[in-house]
């Protein structure tokens, strides 16, 4: 049943259509992950559908009664506002009795007996209003995000805003929830615990990222945003990248066929009037329409042209740490940490908020000096940084200027190219280069940076969270870069997949700060750590909880009751049957896989391709049932 739909919707900013007569439905109980390109128009149409944003043309319905809640990419606050009353602000109304009932329980606390005659008001207040459940559902919501609500909103992290931002809007326990790049500014356990909570959520979700475990993680659909139109791909977003690959190619080789057409059609057009003939009028008409659909087509936006200047080779030896230690008053930060980063070593550093990434990173790069150990610099290092507050970007400064300040040139391997162009590898418009910084959506200030990084030459690249706000496949163009680049990586991210195939060895916290090294990635880090660490993670609900959970142990934990038992009759001829349910089952799928494969297909009415994409998703989670039954059933056997 859905909550929401919406139809034939336009919405335009200047000469740029982000929604072209675009169309949308969102069922109860479904979580659907919007993505697109940066600047597509995501956060605008999610705006709409929260009502704080209004359409140039088009329907939006919702569901009688239907209540939304939105959570921005950057969430703002009242000022001097507490945990707590910014919390219970999702509520509305009662909210400001919640807050003073919180602040007077306070001061009769601290034996301010002036105040009793206006607790006992308040009380009242709340009894009448079913306020003593609202209160409770408030500071359920607080410590579920481990906040403190008596803290002030302004003095908490980028992390912790976000943390009352998802709590504000959950404790209204809404029918639809909206969420705008949730895990921006999260680490990595904030993230799987998100996760967790949206996949138990009872009602209808949206959520906009690229964090790609993420999205397989949660979303039942995903729904592309592409050149002003919505594009539903049923299932998770592993199905929507072959599907989408497929589709591209389709369209590709269908716009040539247009365009040859076209081309010859221009030329017959031209000849002119011959041997008296007079000029075919249908034909005539099929050019002025093969000229209006040209005109008409929207191309799929370029990609950004990502180079990096290594500058000179710095020495083989990059940093070597021998029993360093840090703290700072009674916190240790670091331990007794020791290592050795080689030139064209690729490292992650993996850790919670707080743990002290950027006191290490600061320590293997010399710029912090160590309590205790030897820290041993290499030579002829060129650093260049990635900041993820992008607090090297003067807000007012045109993008020119933040390229290259004072010239319109900038040098890139030894020859110069304009800054313009440079800007335009970087799907910055010509006509933008003049535009000040603060003009710029999240994701365009992260490619800018991404420009200014990579015009200059440096042998060492400190990446402090760079795939905030980058589209994915801005995000795997990356990728592609840092696997070839022959110098040395340091990377802090919250992206699991992006370190995953990116860095070639792991620097981890495992709390008390102890820090240990480890080859591969974060998955890699999951498979090696010790038990104890794993043990200490899991009952605190750490970063591997989950993973360990449905990896490892879980599934040895379901496989020991099986141990030594029979199969009943009814087992016994459900195992005889799954072979063959299994083989018919994928000729099924081989028949759909060449129906949507045919151009033909794609002629037919979009229920009618619906409808088929959507059995494919069924006949494909039938199939990993099945295989997952008849493996349970040989092992009972």
């Amino acid at each position: 049943m859905p909550v929401l739909t919406l139809d034939n919707a336009c919405l335009a900013y200047g000469h740029v259509a982000l929604l072209d007569h675009a169309a949308l439905q969102v069922d109860a109980g479904e979580r659907v992950g919007l993505i697109g390109r940066n600047g597509s128009g995501k956060s605008s149409l999610l705006k709409a559908l929260a009502g704080l944003g209004a359409l140039d043309d088009g329907l939006l319905w919702r569901q009688p009664g239907l209540s939304v809640a939105y959570v921005p990419q950057e969430p703002e606050f009242a000022t001097h506002d507490t945990v707590f009353e910014a919390v219970a602000a999702g509520l509305g109304e009662v909210a400001r009795v919640l807050a003073e009932y919180h602040e007077v329980t306070h001061k009769v606390g601290a034996g301010d007996t002036a105040t009793m005659d206006r607790l006992e008001h308040l009380q009242a207040q709340l009894e009448a209003n079913d306020g003593w459940t609202l209160n409770s559902r408030v500071e359920q919501a607080i410590t579920r995000l481990a906040l403190d609500g008596d803290a002030r909103v302004d003095a908490l992290s980028g992390g912790g805003k976000k943390r009352v931002a998802l709590a504000r809007a959950l404790v209204a326990e809404p029918d639809l929830l909206l969420l705008d790049e949730p895990t921006n500014h999260l680490d990595v356990d904030g993230i799987l615990w998100l996760e967790d909570l949206l996949r138990g959520y009872a009602g209808a979700i949206m959520v906009i990222t690229h964090d790609r475990v993420f999205l397989d993680g949660v979303a039942t659909r995903i729904v592309e945003l592409d050149r002003g139109k919505l594009v539903s791909f049923p299932g998770r977003f592993a199905a929507y990248q072959e599907r989408k690959e497929f589709m591209l190619n389709e369209e590709a080789l269908a716009n040539a066929r247009a365009d040859k057409m076209l081309a010859q059609e221009e030329v017959w057009i031209r000849k002119g009037v011959e041997a008296r003939r007079t000029r075919s009028v249908g034909r005539v008409q099929r050019l002025e329409q093969l000229r209006a659909a040209r005109a008409a087509r929207r191309d799929q936006l370029g990609k950004v042209e990502f180079k990096v200047v290594r500058g000179d080779a710095s020495g083989k030896l990059v940093a070597e740490l021998e029993d360093v230690s840090k703290r700072f008053g009674d916190k240790t930060v670091v331990k007794g940490f020791s290592c050795r980063i080689q030139r064209g070593d690729k490292v992650g550093l993996i850790g919670a908020n707080g743990t002290g990434k950027t006191t290490l990173l600061r320590m293997i790069l010399g710029e912090l000096q160590a309590d205790s150990g030897q820290v041993r610099l290499g030579s002829k290092i060129e650093v260049a940084y990635f900041d993820q507050f992008r607090t090297q970007l003067d807000p007012e400064a045109p993008l020119c200027e933040i390229i290259s300040p004072g010239s319109d040139y900038v040098e890139i391997g030894g020859s110069k190219k304009h800054v313009i162009g440079y800007l335009e590898d970087f799907l910055f418009a010509p006509q933008r280069a003049r535009s000040p910084v603060k003009s710029l959506s999240g994701g365009e200030r992260n490619r800018l940076l991404l420009a200014r990084l990579f015009a200059r030459p440096a042998n060492v690249l400190v990446l402090d969270e760079p795939t905030n706000d980058l589209d994915i496949e801005t995000l795997e163009l990356l990728e592609a870069l840092l696997q070839d680049y022959s110098g040395t990586v340091f990377l802090v991210s919250h992206d699991r997949a992006f370190l995953d195939n990116v860095v070639t060895q792991s620097i981890a916290c495992e709390g008390g700060g102890q820090w240990k090294e480890y080859v591969g990635g974060y998955s890699d880090w999951l498979r090696q750590r010790p038990a104890a660490v794993a043990a200490r993670f899991d009952a605190s609900g750490g970063p591997d909880a989950r993973p360990a959970s449905t990896v490892g142990a879980g599934a040895t934990a379901k496989a020991k009751p099986l141990q030594g038992r029979k199969l009943s009759f009814k087992e016994q001829r459900e195992l005889d049957q799954l072979p063959a349910r299994i083989a018919a089952l994928e000729t099924e799928q081989g028949v759909l896989h060449a129906r949507l494969a045919d151009p033909a297909f794609y002629l037919e009415p979009a229920d009618k391709q619906r409808q088929a994409q959507d059995r494919l998703a069924a006949v494909d989670a039938e199939i990993d049932a099945a295989l997952q039954r008849w493996e349970v059933l040989e092992a009972k056997a």
